[in-house]
């Protein structure tokens, strides 16, 4: 099973992501290992933290000359903002007098609920690990999911369909959602620049107020084949997994897979994608007019792009605090304010692409198999035969 996992720290000395289960003779580009940790650092909205982080990967083992060798993949990403903490967060025990307490919790993070569960005085050591700063280590495990995906011909992109109330009131192509992946200026990575210019303008109406906002962001799967995932079994299924990469993304408090949203208030008649038999030249001779499922049927990708779209809350952390409680006296306060964004619907984005591709990876890695990349590509395409044939 491809398995991955994540440690360290928002003010620690460094990120750690660690990959086990990839087939060995995967080419990995280091390139666009940095590259997806850039596009997260990236969008119109994000706070002073990202001025100070230069987010790369260092890769200490698992890849050699270039490939996969089949063994743990362990990646360190080093936060340069650690210099300023090394006595306030120190490993050994250190100087209590310079411990910066967050001293009272912040309303929808989870301070409160994360110093009760631990027993802290205060809720430092919960912002430290619950800080969305861990999504770049996701990133950069997902950016080797990524890359295995790619050598199967499956492609993993999104882009922003709503931020505040400013809203993309067009669908998008594949072609230029995929297209955002390579700008290099990037606003809210919306594919339509009139609806951009509206998601802007909410970004500065909060800005100004000392607020936060947030939006949704829509994730794509191109490439994927019918029979991917599984009905059998409830935690088998492609949607479930889908929809538990997604929301445990921070700040994420809803997942939408397809019409999920408006097909609960539609009539079936006009929610589920008729099939046709037409003899064209994708992985079968079936098709579709539409693509309401979102992909998924029964927990089965059908061979439309799969389309997961994650709602984001706006971030906790306000410079115009909400009321809170002091830890030590339990009197009324203001909230505690750490440095931070105004609105992080692009960078979310990024993040669950690579939550995407490795829930899709795992799934693809169990139905083909193989220790070797040429393995797994040689029963991929006989699979690709066989439905092709049907």
């Amino acid at each position: 099973m491809l398995r991955f996992s994540t440690a360290g720290e928002s003010h620690g000395e460094s990120l750690i992501a660690l990959v086990s289960g990839m087939p060995a003779g995967v080419p990995i580009e280091q390139e666009f290992i940095d590259r997806e940790l850039w596009r997260r650092q990236q969008g119109y909205g994000r706070g002073g933290r990202m001025r100070i982080e230069r987010d790369k990967a260092h890769i200490l083992s698992g890849i050699r000359h270039g490939k996969t060798i089949g063994s743990p993949i362990a990646m360190s990403l080093a936060n340069n903002d650690w210099k300023n903490w090394t006595e306030i967060l120190p490993v050994e025990t250190g100087d209590p007098e310079k411990h910066k307490a967050v001293a009272s919790p912040r309303p929808g993070h989870a301070d409160l609920a994360g110093a009760l569960k631990y027993d802290f005085p205060d809720a430092r050591y919960i912002l430290e690990r619950a800080s969305a700063r861990e999504s770049a280590a996701r990133v950069a495990a997902g950016a080797i999911a990524k890359q295995l995906l790619r050598s199967i011909g499956v492609e993993v992109a999104s882009h922003v369909i709503r931020v505040g109330k400013a809203e993309l009131d067009r669908p998008a192509t594949w072609e230029e959602i995929a297209a955002l992946q390579a700008k290099e200026i990037v606003l809210l990575n919306c594919v339509d620049e009139a609806s951009e210019a509206r998601m802007k303008a909410e970004v500065d109406a909060v800005l100004r107020t000392g607020d936060t906002i947030g939006g949704v962001f829509e994730v794509v799967i191109h490439g994927l084949p019918p029979g991917v995932g599984t009905h059998v079994n409830w935690d088998e299924r492609m949607d479930g997994l889908l929809a538990q990469a997604v929301m445990s993304l921070q700040a994420v408090k809803a997942v939408e897979i397809g019409r999920g949203v408006t097909a609960a208030e539609s009539l079936g008649s006009t929610v589920h994608d008729a099939i046709a038999y037409e003899g064209t030249d994708g992985f079968t001779k079936f098709s579709r007019e539409q693509n309401n499922a979102g992909g998924l049927e029964g927990g089965i990708s059908n061979g439309e792009d799969v389309v997961v779209r994650g709602y984001l809350k706006p971030i906790s952390t306000l410079r115009r605090p909400l009321g809170s409680v002091s830890f030590e006296t339990r009197e009324p306060v203001k909230a505690a304010y750490e440095r931070s964004d105004v609105c992080v619907v692009p960078a979310a984005g990024v993040a669950a692409e690579a939550m995407v591709a490795l829930a899709v990876a795992r799934l693809v890695v169990e139905k083909f198999g193989g220790d070797s990349l040429r393995e797994m590509q040689r029963n991929f395409n006989g699979y690709c035969e066989q439905i092709r044939a049907y």
